[in-house]
């Protein structure tokens, strides 16, 4: 047979497996384009918004790993606790999807815990009746903030409108209107009446499966810390290692992270934590035992980032192509003995 001949039979088997032979399905198809190429963060748009706030650190990309975390849980869990809920978008998820029975929202900042209270006392419709009725401009919008002794209703509405309008989403203090925004469209930008009407109706759905408590979220997790059948979604402000974020972004920054290191040694029940891919956190992680992988995610400005992703037993994580930290062996001081584990780089 001529080396042509050869060369083309060749290609024309090489075709035939390859068409036929089955393809691996990932785990995380929302995070990739095909399934050879990188890990690319989730596209936000395709996950279900839920929540009422535009805000600073949103874990709506988070949602598909988050999913499969819990779906891979035997029996199911029954409680989710999030300990620093924010804009909610987890345990809302959670709820919705019925990945959980209920969940424990905790949040100690005065003006986002009015919110989520409101809408477990049974204020959701309310609010969206409110926000459908309200004729924005930064007049109506400055006396409307500007009230004082308010009922939790009113002050839910005040930080939605706060959330909305401000820079970012900021809440804390220094935060302003937004200037220009949107296709110039200024603090009419991020203010959809109707779509934020409809979220709050919405929420009426999952109100009575809620526990709100305005609270350190510290105490809450230790006091649920004997429970197997509790899981907990820890979304800390960034200020460990040395970040600043946290502090420009939220009202109530500091945290002792080692000692929420500490605590999740003793929890009986699973847990999941997202931090900011830093040194000292990943120090923490190793010291305490724990396991890390990165996954991707875009910031505010669009630059794609590695968000570190914290928890007891992530081997789940290793079923399909995502950003791994590299095997490794490293020596902890307090031991001669090389220990070996997973770090990431």
């Amino acid at each position: 047979m001529s080396n042509w001949k050869l060369l083309r039979l060749t290609k024309q088997l090489k075709d035939h497996f390859e068409m036929s032979s089955p393809k691996q399905q990932t785990l995380f198809p929302d995070l990739y384009e095909d399934k050879t190429s990188l890990p690319k963060p989730v596209n936000v748009a395709s996950v279900p918004q839920r929540s009422p706030f535009r805000y600073p650190g949103g874990k709506t990309w988070f949602v598909p790993v988050f999913r499969d975390w819990l779906r891979n849980h035997y029996p199911k869990p029954e409680i989710l606790i999030e300990p620093f809920v924010g804009g909610g978008i987890i345990s809302l998820t959670a709820l919705f999807e019925n990945l959980v029975s209920h969940v424990v929202m905790v949040e100690i900042d005065e003006d986002i815990a009015a919110v989520w209270q409101s809408v477990v006392d049974g204020h959701a419709e309310w609010l969206a009746k409110k926000i459908l009725d309200f004729d924005l401009n930064k007049k109506t919008v400055i006396h409307e903030i500007s009230k004082t002794d308010v009922s939790t209703k009113e002050k839910a509405f005040q930080t939605i409108l706060k959330n909305r309008t401000f820079h970012g989403g900021i809440l804390a203090e220094g935060s302003g209107f937004l200037k220009h925004g949107e296709n110039g469209k200024g603090i009419h930008s991020r203010w959809y009446p109707a779509t934020l009407s409809k979220r709050f109706e919405n929420l009426k759905l999952v109100a009575d499966r809620i526990k709100f408590r305005q609270e350190d979220g510290l105490n809450v997790i230790r006091e649920y810390s004997h429970r197997d059948d509790v899981v907990f979604f820890i979304d800390p402000p960034y200020t460990a290692g040395g970040k600043k974020a946290g502090k420009r972004l939220y009202r109530h920054f500091d945290l002792d992270h080692e000692r929420l290191f500490a605590i999740f040694e003793t929890v009986k029940g699973d847990f999941l934590m997202t931090y900011d891919n830093a040194d000292e956190v990943k120090t923490m992680a190793r010291k305490h035992g724990f396991q890390m992988r990165l996954v991707p995610m875009k910031n505010t400005h669009h630059a794609t980032m590695k968000e570190l992703v914290i928890g007891k037993d992530l081997k789940w994580m290793d079923r399909h192509p995502a950003v791994h930290e590299p095997v490794a062996e490293y020596k902890p001081t307090s031991m001669r003995k090389k220990v070996t584990t997973r770090r990431c780089t």
